[in-house]
């Protein structure tokens, strides 16, 4: 085989894996979304049956760490169940517990199709960081930057915070006019790095094995 044609089919091959990396990343990153998006929907669902319970049938707080042990004994492999993840459950509930919430001011004067998308990124932004806004952040027009920013730049919680500890939305403006043109096509490298996440692995009660072996 000459020279020229073995070149041409080593830049042919290096086309191919390209292409193909290319698909599997993008696969990886619609797989962890889903999954992200579902878990947080059932999160936010639980927290809606503890908190309307709680009204209904007039229970206090003891009713979580009751729930959080039953939990545990009866479904052992999920951990993603705790006394302290119920809590947030209800609190995640509580602070978006109505259409509206998903749609603040700077969001709210935007077409359907922008507030559709809002929604999208709001379900794809990973369980951890959600626990940092709400824990870190009161106002809610200034949560809707922090979530655009992670889903656009692919921040990782300990950025996620830094970001969040030098006022990052001080610096660069909440303002969010532009909605429908600021969301990011799918963040391939941010999924490979979330698709590691505790919780997504807690949901699909996946062992530690399956962890070191397959994911990594």
């Amino acid at each position: 085989m000459s020279t020229s044609v073995t070149k041409k089919t080593a830049i042919h091959f290096s086309a191919l894996l390209k292409e193909v990396k290319t698909r599997i990343q993008q696969a990886q990153s619609k797989a962890f979304f889903a999954v992200n998006s579902e878990l947080l929907r059932l999160y936010w669902d639980v927290g809606r049956t503890i908190s309307e319970k709680q009204k209904k049938e007039g229970w206090g707080s003891s009713v979580i760490p009751r729930l959080a042990k039953e939990l545990s004994g009866q479904m052992a492999d999920l951990k993603g169940f705790s006394e302290r993840n119920l809590e947030r459950m209800v609190a995640f509930y509580k602070a978006y517990s109505h259409a509206s919430a998903f749609s603040p001011p700077a969001v709210a004067e935007l077409d359907h199709e922008a507030k559709t998308e809002f929604e999208s990124v709001f379900w794809s932004i990973p369980w951890t960081h959600h626990i940092l806004l709400m824990e870190k952040i009161a106002e809610q027009e200034t949560r809707v930057w922090y979530l655009t920013e992670t889903l656009k730049n692919g921040w990782s919680k300990n950025t996620l915070l830094s970001m969040i500890n030098s006022k990052a939305d001080k610096r660069k403006g909440k303002a969010v006019s532009n909605f429908g043109r600021l969301l990011p096509p799918l963040q391939a490298e941010r999924a490979k790095q979330e698709l590691k996440d505790p919780y997504i692995f807690d949901f699909l009660t996946l062992q530690e094995s399956f962890h070191e072996r397959e994911l990594e």
